[in-house]
């Protein structure tokens, strides 16, 4: 790994909701942010949580960082939302299209990795 990929693995930040009061309702916002977080750690792939419920900073961030033709018509723009540092990557939605067709290195903002040639 080159120390350019080093360094925008370990900026992968993750905007989650976390709090039982924020996601006990909304039992799909904690269904994508558990597939977004399982996909990331099963490919080992460094990111940082980030719950929006305990810093009024960070959701308000987070909310100014999502580009305009990505928030929604009404409200704020719901969790999970993903950043490569200050760059937006997309939300969960993206995420899962970037999934279905192999393109999620390119989609997170990183290098993809090198296919495995051990053989079982």
């Amino acid at each position: 790994m080159s120390v350019g990929q080093e360094k925008a693995v370990a900026l992968l930040r993750v905007k989650l909701a976390n709090a039982e009061r924020d996601v006990v309702g909304n039992g799909k916002i904690k269904k994508k942010q558990q597939d977004v977080v399982r996909f990331l750690e099963a490919n080992k792939i460094e990111f940082e949580e980030v719950d929006i419920t305990m810093s009024e900073e960070q959701r308000q961030w987070m909310y100014k960082n999502v580009p305009p033709e990505k928030k929604p018509a009404q409200g704020n723009p719901l969790p999970p939302q993903i950043f490569n540092g200050d760059r937006y990557c997309g939300d969960y939605d993206s995420f899962f299209e970037s999934k279905e067709s192999n393109t999620v290195f390119s989609f997170l903002g990183l290098k993809p990795r090198p296919a495995s040639t051990t053989e079982p």
